[in-house]
């Protein structure tokens, strides 16, 4: 019987414990192996140029840029690798929007090890993967034929400023945690409360907790 083929991975994360963490998860899987890791968006970009690797798990939340922007241009520079994004936000804030962009699937950094393995060598064989939870949210909004709610008419920056806004961070918070300007901050809140029919941060606030885009603990 022939050998199972190793499915060479990516990590990038900016978690030095996340990092380790799911290193140590897939120790144990013979056909999957770590070969290389980054800490910001840039240096997975350049990792993923190198070529030879099959996954790249991506987190959503990196210091320099987005995972979304990340995706977006690995999707035209290395079409041919699938991306795995992770995140400790809930799968109905951001899973949908990264299947947009162009991932082979999302998963919660909270998920069990074996969901894991699972999406990875899922994704691998060219599939989607999608947890069953997700699967239930999707198959909910099809059969429900809503409108589509405000909040998803938003770009992946007005949709990102809508949340930090929620979460009690100020313009010049999201502007240094995002390396933007305070003006293209601005800007973004300008168009998000206007798509939405919004006048003010305390009315994007409730519309964010009510539509669960953010926790009410946050």
């Amino acid at each position: 019987m022939a050998a199972k083929e190793v499915i060479k991975i990516l990590i990038a994360d900016d978690h030095a414990i996340v990092r380790e963490g799911l290193k140590q998860i897939l120790a144990d899987t013979k056909d999957i192996e770590v070969a290389g890791y980054a800490e910001n968006g840039l240096d997975a970009i350049k990792l993923a140029r190198r070529g030879g690797c099959q996954v790249l798990l991506l987190d959503i939340s990196l210091p320099d840029r987005s995972g979304i922007e990340v995706l977006k241009q690995l999707r035209k520079e290395c079409p041919q690798l699938a991306v795995l994004m992770l995140s400790m936000h809930r799968e109905d804030q951001y899973a949908i929007r990264s299947l947009k962009a162009g991932a082979a699937g999302y998963l919660n950094k909270q998920s069990a090890p074996a969901d894991l393995v699972i999406a990875i060598r899922q994704v691998a064989s060219g599939k989607k993967y999608i947890s069953a939870a997700l699967a239930q949210e999707l198959a909910s909004q099809i059969g429900d034929d809503h409108e589509t709610p405000l909040h998803q008419t938003l770009s992946d920056r007005e949709y990102q400023t809508l949340t930090l806004i929620a979460s009690g961070k100020s313009v010049s918070e999201i502007a240094t945690e995002l390396t933007l300007s305070v003006k293209t901050i601005s800007m973004y809140r300008s168009r998000l409360l206007q798509k939405m029919k919004l006048k003010h941060n305390a009315e994007l606030t409730h519309y964010a907790i009510r539509n669960h885009l953010v926790d009410e603990g946050e």
